[in-house]
């Protein structure tokens, strides 16, 4: 039963990126309907691949593996998990139309400071989230090598690439 549920709690993520998706593309076309430009295309399909990978590893896992659920480790890494979605919302409601799952710069505009922006020392919080998203959601069901492998293969694309190309281009922005 412990596996039913936990596929749906990854297949309920999966909708849930979707209606992120969903609100990215929307965001993304006021950005570009404003001038916005883009920044980091190459490395985009690999964080999509990446970041879909891991919802299907995690049920890959857990049914091929027979991994167990562990209350102890399985709860906690659930409120974990449901914590990181509720981060997720709190960078999207403070990024407003800037939120997108690109690095999209529209000329002339400021840089947030709001919500987790306002504090100068959290720098790229929704990466911090997704980072511990990506360990959370595969140990609620003991998924120990999917919650390995995509936090080292996220590290990558996040360090080498996604983030220093979003540095360079928020380089560019005004502080508010």
């Amino acid at each position: 039963m412990s596996v039913v549920l936990y596929i749906a709690l990854v297949l309920a993520t999966g909708v849930e990126r979707l209606i992120e998706l969903v609100i990215s593309k929307r965001n993304a076309a006021h950005a570009f309907a404003q001038g916005g430009v883009e920044h980091g295309k190459g490395h985009f399909p690999f964080m999509v691949v990446l970041h879909t990978g891991l919802l299907l590893a995690c049920i890959a896992e857990v049914v091929l593996l027979d991994r167990p659920f562990i209350g102890a480790l399985g709860w906690p890494m659930l409120v974990i998990a449901l914590l990181c979605q509720a981060g997720r919302y709190w960078v999207i409601a403070s990024l407003g139309r800037q939120w997108n799952t690109r690095v999209i710069v529209v000329p002339g505009a400021t840089r947030v400071t709001r919500g987790p922006y306002r504090w100068p020392w959290l720098r790229h919080p929704n990466y911090w989230i997704v980072a511990i998203e990506g360990i959370a959601l595969p140990l609620v069901h003991s998924a120990w090598i999917t919650a390995l492998v995509f936090t080292v293969l996220n590290a990558v694309l996040l360090l080498a690439f996604r983030i220093p190309t979003e540095n360079r281009a928020l380089a560019a922005l005004r502080s508010t």
